[in-house]
């Protein structure tokens, strides 16, 4: 079944399913509604969060603007994806996500569209990041806001971490660390 969701979000974003080999694969909406293709952060290690404005994990805003900041200059790019599928916790629009990031956080890190991360409107992104078939080691339904996706500068995913666990514990740092020194 899920391989079948995988294959019609793909389909309906007119990538062929064959075609996808990593997170560099796909483009994506900026949150000010550029195209931005993932394949711009070859050769750097990427962090794919679920992000909400209204959520009790909306403080990682500030651990994950930290983490960036200390390893951007070594290849880290986090990319902030907007989703309102938990309890209706991000209902803006993206400019209102966008200046709640800059203002509350001082987020500079990439943030993009507001999209669906769970469910039949799934972004394809994200049925690729949870489909066993293509992540059997990180698959599995996103849980809640703030689940943290680690890929290495190849695009091969390395951890996945959950909501609970902060941008600034001592795994995500390891994980982070052992990718940049790839």
């Amino acid at each position: 079944m899920r391989k079948l969701a995988l294959f019609v979000a793909l389909c309906a974003a007119g990538v062929s399913s064959a075609a996808v080999k990593n997170i560099y694969d796909f483009t994506i909406k900026s949150i000010d509604g550029k195209p931005v293709s993932l394949h711009e952060y070859h050769g750097k290690v990427v962090m794919i969060v679920n992000v909400a404005s209204k959520c009790g994990f909306t403080p990682q805003y500030a651990g994950l603007e930290s983490l960036y900041e200390k390893y951007k200059d070594r290849g880290l790019v986090i990319v902030g994806v907007p989703a309102n599928n938990f309890a209706q916790q991000e209902p803006g629009t993206d400019a209102e996500i966008k200046k709640f990031c800059s203002n509350k956080y001082n987020v500079s890190f990439p943030m993009m569209h507001k999209v669906s991360v769970l469910g039949p409107d799934q972004a394809p992104l994200y049925a690729f990041l949870t489909d066993k078939s293509t992540d059997p080691a990180f698959a599995g339904d996103i849980k809640w806001n703030f689940t943290k996706f680690l890929f290495d500068r190849n695009g091969t995913p390395v951890a996945r971490f959950e909501p609970k666990t902060t941008p600034d514990s001592p795994e995500v740092t390891s994980a982070v660390e052992a990718a940049l020194s790839k």
